[in-house]
């Protein structure tokens, strides 16, 4: 008898695992990857761009700079920061930056290398920053930077001012107090007030109340606490982050007839009573606007 011949099964070839099949498997999934982008994007800018700059600084350390290493390539310190502020940019709009953040993420590197070059002492560095630290504390939570406003701001804010005895008036970050000091010199029975959060501000503008012997009083602290319903009128020189709150804000607290001016930046989406166009070197504009009664709000809702 013939043996039987075994059946020998054909050998399987091993699957192949690409490079982009093991990636999808692992990373993240596309709906974990926009909530985690969105969460990033729910900080305030400031804290996206510090993000992306250690983001990049890491990226530029352990993968960048090795591959540069394995191919014998050296390239100038400056050349390095600049690689790392393109990464730096590419992820902070990624995160949803504004524009002008771009030369702000790509020039912080090579514009710190090359200072240090200069053997600049570091207690200018610490100086410096105390300095920044004084005046923009609250900028990465508030997304409002420190404005000034311009004398003829002062002047047209006064024209606006109801023509009644003891008015009472509020400025919204005051700053150096300029704004109070003018109106508290034009109008010596009205009652003036204005809130700084920022340190060094605040305490020149009190240096300032007191050289002048001002009758207006300068608060420090956060104005969102703080009730506006006895004001007449109130002031904010601000930025677009806040606006929207704030109008709901007055619109809640202060009386109907009332009003709120802005400067340079108005109230999304609603109409201002009037416009006032100053002529000074910003080319600025005051939104004048009057708060609704309660029976107009709830018809606009």
């Amino acid at each position: 008898m013939k043996p039987k011949a075994k059946k020998i099964s054909p050998v399987q070839p091993k699957a192949k695992i690409s490079n982009s099949s093991f990636f999808s498997k692992h990373a993240l999934p596309g709906r974990e990857q926009r909530a985690v982008s969105d969460r990033l994007k729910s900080f305030s800018p400031s804290l996206v761009a510090l993000f992306s700059q250690i983001a990049a600084t890491l990226i530029t350390l352990v993968l960048v700079a090795p591959v540069l290493a394995s191919f014998e390539v050296e390239i100038p310190l400056v050349a390095d920061a600049l690689i790392q502020g393109g990464l730096a940019a590419f992820l902070g709009s990624r995160l949803g930056l504004a524009s002008w953040w771009l030369p702000i993420n790509i020039l912080f590197s090579p514009a710190l290398v090359s200072t240090l070059s200069f053997g600049v002492s570091p207690s200018w560095f610490l100086a410096a920053f105390i300095l920044l630290f004084l005046v923009y504390w609250s900028v990465f939570r508030s997304q409002v930077p420190l404005y000034l406003s311009s004398r003829k701001a002062w002047a047209a804010v006064a024209g606006l001012l109801p023509s009644k005895t003891g008015v009472r008036f509020l400025d919204l970050g005051a700053g150096l107090g300029g704004m109070l000091s003018y109106l508290d010199a034009q109008y010596p029975d009205g009652n003036f007030s204005g809130m700084e959060i920022a340190p060094l501000p605040f305490v020149l503008g009190w240096a300032r109340k007191k050289a002048t012997r001002g009758n207006y009083s300068l608060l420090w602290g956060d104005f969102w606490p703080h009730s506006l319903a006895d004001q007449d009128v109130v002031y904010a020189y601000l930025s677009p982050v806040p606006m929207a709150r704030l109008w709901r804000k007055v619109c809640e607290e202060m009386a109907s007839g009332s009003r709120f001016i802005s400067n340079t930046f108005p109230v999304p989406g609603v109409e201002p009573e009037s416009v006032v166009e100053l002529d000074d070197f910003h080319h600025s504009r005051l939104y004048v606007y009057r708060i609704p009664a309660r029976q107009e709000m709830d018809a606009a809702s």
